[in-house]
This record gives structure tokens, C-alpha cells and sequence, in this order.
């Protein structure tokens, strides 16, 4: 059966894994989109979208999720929504765009696709955020958990991303998943986040900074156990409106992390401690027993392995 897939984002870190892994079905026909946005270098997307346009089932398109018509004219039989503003501390300066580009640019892509025929055989799944956890205190987190500590703008519009899908659900009979990633790393990795920061600059024999005493936490999770996890809620049969926690369940400390970055490096790091930074949650901590049971969802990676496959040199 050939199934016609658009992805946004195509071109970041877990949109390029994820189509890599569907182009390689050749019944899959896969459509990306991506409007390369300079958060960090469109170069390495181009790098990535190097690697998806060797697939003749492969098409892109340079376009912005708040102003696209893909969906109306491709009429995919699944969406899977990755593009979004990332970064909890760039939000605090721009919390404007960031309910631009993720609130509106969700709901745009979700007028558009509740227009389509036959919606019960078509899903719109889309990437949420451990982040909408806040600085709650009860771990593992669950999906059942309340969402009243909110912490950034980033993880307000990953909220309000959910409210928005639950409601589009609820009023249209749609089939939607929501999946809250959970630090994820791995190869092809955003530059400004820790594990290819770090990892880096004890490479390299620069300063890293480490913010407070390094006792926060982090449930950091490799990139082919959440394309794992995608595929698993590609392939559910479930209707209507859920939300499943992708992550690997078991935090790692900054200090811990840190550490394990120097012995895969064999090198010491040159750290800097300054003041935690405003935005910042405590720790996440994923319970995954909802997407085990429902997604077949399985974490595989190590963070040490996961570490040694990061190229520093892409």
C-alpha cells in the first residue's frame, strides 16, 4: 500500500532522520517542507535535504508552515508536523514569533487538513515538547500530568500546540497524535544544544558553561528510538485525540553527562559555572509505559553510544 507522507521540517535533525527512514520503504512517498530557517546554520539543512533528495520517492518543498498550501493540494494521507521555533532561552527574547510560528503556523496547517475527504483514514501527528511538564515535581512524568507550570514562551506554544489538537479532534473527528520529545540527540544534532555543544568544545579544548551546580537532570534520548517512536504512531490504529511521552527513562545529571562526555572524548572538559538561567526546568523524566503499550515504542541507545555516533566534523 503506498501511503503519501508530508513532513515539515524536514530538513532539521529529527525531520531528515525520520524521512530518511521512510524513503527507505519504496512504497512510502514522501513530500518535506521546510523553510530553512537561520536559527542555526541552513547550511547544515541543505546538508541534510542532501541526503533525502537521492530518493526519487522524495519531493521538497521550500516553504513556511504559517503560510503554506501543501496539504490542500497534495492531500497527504498523513501529516507529520516537526517544524516549530525551537529553544526554551531564544523564546524569552521573542515569545511573539514563537506563538506566530507554532501556535498560528499549527493552526493554519490544521484548517487546511480538516478539509480533506476521508479523514478517518488520515492522521496529522505533530511534535510536542517534554517542556510542557514545567518545573513539575512528580516523576517520571506522566501524560496524565497536569500542565500548570509552564516555564518558557517555547513550552507555552507547545501547549497551546496540544489545546489547539485536542480541540481540532474533538470538533472535526480528526485522528491526531501528539508526541513530547525528550532531549533528543544524536548525529545531525542542533549545534546549540548540549550533547554536540559539549561535546565539542571538549574537542576542541574550549570553555563549556554549565549552569548552577549541575544537579539539574535530563532524560536525553537517542534519535532512532523517537524515529522508532514516530513510526509507531504512523502505523497506530488508535482515533481521535492522544499524547505520548517519547524518551528514554532514564535522567542523566549535567554533571553525569558531562562526565560521560569527557570518557567518550578521553579528555578533560574546561567548565565555566555561572547562575541557572531563567526558562530552565529543574529536570525531565519521561515515563513511556503509554507509548510502549500503544506504539510498541522501545529505547535501544545508551547515552554513551548515542555520544560516540555524534560527527563533530559535519
Amino acid at each position: 500500500m503506498t501511503n503519501t507522507i508530508l513532513v515539515t521540517g524536514c530538513a532539521g535533525f529529527i525531520g531528515s532522520h525520520l524521512c530518511e527512514k521512510l524513503l527507505s520503504i519504496v512504497t512510502n512517498q514522501v513530500i518535506g517542507i521546510d523553510n530553512l530557517d537561520p536559527y542555526y546554520s541552513p547550511e547544515l539543512k541543505k546538508k541534510n535535504l542532501s541526503l533525502l533528495t537521492k530518493f526519487k520517492n522524495f519531493s521538497f518543498y521550500e516553504e513556511d508552515v504559517r503560510y503554506t498550501s501543501i496539504i490542500l493540494t497534495k492531500k497527504p494521507d498523513i501529516v507529520v508536523h516537526l517544524a516549530s521555533l525551537a529553544g526554551v532561552r531564544p523564546s524569552l527574547r521573542l515569545p511573539e514569533r514563537y506563538a506566530e510560528v507554532n501556535i498560528i503556523g499549527m493552526i493554519h496547517l490544521l484548517e487546511q487538513f480538516r478539509t480533506l475527504h476521508n479523514l478517518e483514514n488520515r492522521k496529522f501527528i505533530f511534535a510536542s515538547s517534554s517542556s510542557v511538564y514545567g518545573t513539575n515535581q512528580k516523576v517520571p512524568f506522566e501524560e496524565s500530568d497536569p500542565l500548570t507550570n509552564i516555564n518558557s514562551p517555547y513550552a507555552a506554544s507547545k501547549k497551546a500546540m496540544e489545546i489547539y489538537a485536542q480541540t481540532y479532534s474533538q470538533l472535526y473527528k480528526l485522528n491526531i497524535i501528539g508526541l513530547r520529545f525528550f532531549t533528543v540527540y544524536g548525529p545531525r544534532g542542533r549545534p546549540d544544544m548540549a550533547p554536540y555543544k559539549f561535546m565539542k568544545a571538549i574537542k576542541e579544548g574550549t570553555e563549556i558553561t554549565k549552569y548552577g551546580k549541575g544537579n539539574s537532570f535530563r532524560d536525553y534520548t537517542y534519535i532512532l528510538d523517537i524515529v522508532q517512536g514516530i513510526e509507531g504512531a504512523i502505523k497506530s490504529k488508535k482515533e481521535g485525540y492522544e499524547v505520548y511521552n517519547l524518551g528514554n527513562g532514564n535522567p542523566i545529571t549535567l554533571n553525569e553527562f558531562i562526565e560521560t562526555c569527557e570518557k567518550v572524548l578521553q579528555k578533560k572538559a574546561i567548565i565555566k559555572e555561572i547562575e541557572e538561567q531563567d526558562g530552565d526546568v529543574p529536570g525531565t523524566y519521561c515515563s513511556k509505559e503509554k507509548a510502549e503499550w500503544d506504539l510498541g515504542y522501545e529505547t535501544k541507545f545508551k547515552l554513551e553510544e548515542g555520544l560516540r555516533n555524534i560527527n563533530l566534523n559535519y
